[in-house]
């Protein structure tokens, strides 16, 4: 595969957004069929995707299928949802529905799903004349500046919170945790707690608590988290009981007051919107993992997975394997600290295996700003991943603005992976970098903007 811009520590990337060009032109130079791809998740709600595949039995059936077979990946992560219907190819169809069985290769994306929609996952075909019609609820968020305000940022390698008076930040703090590796909840619990308590003796009451959270949140709770993985794997009960409502419980704490709870992902896109003052933002947060969020045109939240780390950022089969959940090429690998990680011995970069993978970032980004090449490579090549990955993201959200924020973005690494990224829009697909503007905010920002956000999430009567 020919790129105009290259990943240079990564030769074998194929990124999804050529990839899916290619695919096009090639259908649409003989002619193909057309097929929709559909999820329904809570309340009735459904997002559709509609392409041209070649028709079947032409000689492109294996072809059909493993582009086909990444998209509704895509989408099932992008959008998330319980039922998946391929309406078109049979043939496609039925190849997919294999994939998402009880023992089948995305059986940890069908198990995910199932309990995120409380609901069995399945996978159905029907003609495309009967493709189910895309049924979206977006909703307002955030935007309230009075009072005063907690707002806190769970992430993997460390907890962010803000003390905010009527719309001024008057307190910020960071600092290191160690969430993923606790099994009992009372560690989450009790930095948690202290994290907002510091906040709250800044202000002289809490009228409202704003969250950010890794994870999927549903009604406040908490229904999937990396932060709570160990929780969940070996206790169960406690993650039944503890951490579902965790944010709830503690904001008991501090009184009768309104909480609002939101995926990391949709604050970074929030921030972005607050800050720029638009709409039609997608916000990434590149840190233990990847975060995605979407403000659309009218500044609402759509309702979307938004679980950018497990939507394929390189078609190449041979890509690095995601731990979690089994699966190649997805962004987790990409656009997180992992992505460093991976990418130092290419470049030449011995790290202590020994240390946590926050250390290991810290020992590049030190290096970076020794004005190390080799360290430079890394960034240009995640800014390459990353230019392509938002032509991909494109084909799912409408995009005026990319707000990069996150750990990894950091100090002059995250200028280098912005530039590179820049360069792919412009030469590799320049009718998108007239309408799309990637932003990457001061260095303050960067790391405790997504809790200011938070903090502006509940509404106080």
């Amino acid at each position: 595969m020919l790129l105009k811009v290259n990943a240079p520590l990564d030769p074998g990337f194929m990124p999804m957004s050529v990839v899916c060009r290619d695919f096009d032109a090639a259908v649409k130079a003989v002619g193909g069929d057309k097929l929709t791809i559909a999820l329904e998740r809570n309340d009735g709600l459904t997002s559709t995707y509609t392409l041209e595949v070649f028709k079947d039995g032409t000689g492109h059936d294996e072809e059909n299928y493993a582009v086909v077979e990444r998209l509704a990946k895509t989408m099932l992560w992008a959008r998330g949802g319980y039922k998946l219907t391929i309406a078109g190819s049979k043939l496609i169809a039925d190849r997919i529905k294999e994939d998402y069985k009880v023992g089948g290769a995305r059986e940890f994306d069908r198990d995910f799903m199932s309990g995120i929609y409380e609901a069995d996952f399945e996978v159905v075909h029907v003609p495309f004349e009967e493709a189910p019609v895309a049924h979206e609820s977006p909703s307002p968020v955030g935007r309230h500046l009075d009072g005063c305000r907690i707002g806190f940022d769970a992430g993997g390698s460390d907890r962010k919170v803000s003390a905010v008076v009527e719309g001024e930040a008057i307190y910020s703090e960071e600092v290191v945790w160690f969430p993923k590796l606790q099994n009992d909840p009372q560690y989450h619990y009790d930095g948690i707690l202290d994290a907002m308590t510091t906040a709250a003796s800044k202000m002289p009451r809490v009228d409202g608590i704003g969250v950010s959270t890794a994870g999927v949140v549903v009604g406040n709770r908490i229904m999937a988290s990396s932060l709570f993985l160990k929780v969940k794997s070996e206790n169960p009960e406690a993650f039944e009981k503890v951490v579902k409502n965790i944010y709830i419980d503690i904001a008991k704490t501090f009184g009768d007051v309104p909480v609002e709870v939101a995926n990391d992902g949709d604050i970074t896109a929030l921030a972005g919107a607050m800050d720029l003052d638009d709409n039609n933002v997608l916000g990434v947060a590149m840190g233990t993992s990847e975060a995605g969020g979407y403000v659309d045109g009218n500044g609402n939240i759509t309702g979307w997975l938004n679980e950018l780390a497990f939507v394929p950022a390189d078609f190449n089969k041979d890509a690095m394997v995601d731990e979690w959940s089994g699966d190649y090429g997805c962004g987790v690998k990409y656009f997180s600290q992992d992505a460093v990680i991976k990418l130092a011995p290419a470049a030449n970069i011995e790290l202590d295996e020994s240390a946590s993978p926050a250390e290991k970032l810290k020992v590049v980004q030190k290096l970076m700003g020794e004005g190390d090449e080799r360290a430079a490579k890394i960034y240009e090549t995640i800014g390459a991943y990353f230019g392509y990955a938002v032509a991909y993201y494109a084909q799912f959200y409408d995009i005026k603005h990319v707000l990069l924020m996150g750990r990894v973005s950091s100090g002059e690494g995250g200028n280098i992976l912005h530039r590179n990224a820049e360069r792919v829009l412009a030469e590799e697909f320049p009718e998108l970098a007239k309408k799309i503007s990637i932003h990457i905010p001061d260095e303050s920002s960067r790391r405790v903007g997504q809790s200011i956000a938070a903090a502006s999430l509940p509404k106080i009567s």
